[in-house]
């Protein structure tokens, strides 16, 4: 009996000491389990919202309803129709000094040249410039490449939009044409303004374009243009100022008129050579006159008010006025004076 006691109490201490099903899952070490990694984003491209600074230059040669020609009604101050010839089908118009030139190809091309500088950018203050050749020049000859009005345009550090309408093409003709009517350059800003957002590419830049200060500026023959621009166009109270690049030929009195009406609100910088001398002073008079005070020597910027007149030399400079006149590209010195447009440049890009 004492043997078999014995035995039963091993027994019963070796079970006591035995781990229990429950003690040996607490026990044993947990398996570990494979930690999820978040998921990687996948790259993604932002593009920028609203209109942007452009990144290059843009051109376009394009067909206005609102252009300078044709025109089929008379020369302004007479009964006379503008197209005085004809043989055959074709019509002509006589010059001042003259010519005669015929519809096709001297009054029939309705394009204008309109241009954005790179950096331009329309979430700030722009300016549109119109720009109007003198006589015997084309748009892609003469304003792109010869007087380089682009490129100066650019260099200006200016946020200008160009727009050139072509006058009569490659002849020795000032005529009008259609801004010789009443209303008829509002019509011709208003339809730049829409033809600019499209070369633009957004639909954005619409508003600040309808609304953008307008500088005239004009080269030999395109005075008449800018005269009658001035006088009947419709579009004064958007004009800020106008500059003329030895291109006061005549109507001393409708700039004249035009700068009294506008003494406060805009400026004139006409710079001249001996060509135009005499009209440059015939207009000084008139300002005399009627009590608008002026200055003879180049301002230091074009603020409204400001009314300067320039003497740059002799009648050898006329022909490259527009590159060479009180100093290299003046046309670029000139708008660069005008405050409130400057371009913001990228630190890195300077």
């Amino acid at each position: 009996m004492a043997c078999g006691g014995v035995k039963r109490r091993a027994l019963l201490l070796g079970a006591l000491l035995m781990p229990t099903a429950a003690h040996a899952r607490t026990t044993r070490k947990p398996a570990k389990r494979p930690v999820k990694q978040p998921a990687k984003k996948a790259a993604t491209t932002t593009k920028p919202l609203g209109p942007q600074p452009l990144k290059d230059g843009r051109t376009q040669l394009v067909a206005f309803n609102a252009s300078a020609f044709p025109y089929r009604s008379v020369v302004p101050g007479s009964n006379k129709p503008f197209l005085d010839v004809r043989n055959g089908k074709q019509r002509g118009h006589t010059s001042p000094r003259g010519n005669v030139y015929w519809e096709h190809p001297t009054y029939s091309d309705r394009r204008s040249l309109l241009y954005l500088p790179v950096g331009f950018d329309p979430r700030r203050p722009v300016l549109m410039v119109f720009y109007f050749h003198g006589q015997g020049a084309t748009l892609e000859r003469d304003v792109m490449v010869r007087q380089a009005v682009p490129r100066q345009i650019a260099e200006s550090g200016q946020n200008i939009a160009l727009v050139a309408p072509q006058l009569a093409v490659d002849a020795a003709d000032s005529s009008a044409g259609n801004f010789w009517k009443p209303g008829h350059f509002a019509a011709y800003v208003d339809e730049a303004a829409e033809r600019l957002m499209r070369l633009y590419g957004n639909r954005a830049a619409g508003r600040q374009l309808n609304l953008a200060p307008v500088v005239i500026v004009a080269y030999s023959g395109g005075y008449l243009s800018a005269a009658y621009a001035l006088d009947r166009g419709g579009a004064n109270h958007r004009i800020k100022g106008v500059i003329l690049m030895d291109a006061l030929y005549g109507d001393e009195d409708k700039y004249a008129a035009w700068m009294a009406a506008r003494r406060r609100q805009a400026f004139l910088l006409s710079a001249y050579t001996d060509s135009t001398r005499n009209e440059n002073a015939a207009l000084q008079g008139l300002l005399g006159k009627k009590r608008v005070p002026y200055a003879k020597n180049l301002p230091s910027a074009l603020n409204p008010g400001t009314m300067a007149f320039v003497s740059c030399g002799g009648l050898n400079m006329h022909g490259d006025f527009v590159t060479r006149a009180w100093r290299p590209d003046p046309l670029k010195a000139a708008l660069a004076m005008i405050p409130g447009y400057a371009l913001v440049r990228d630190k890195k890009s300077v």
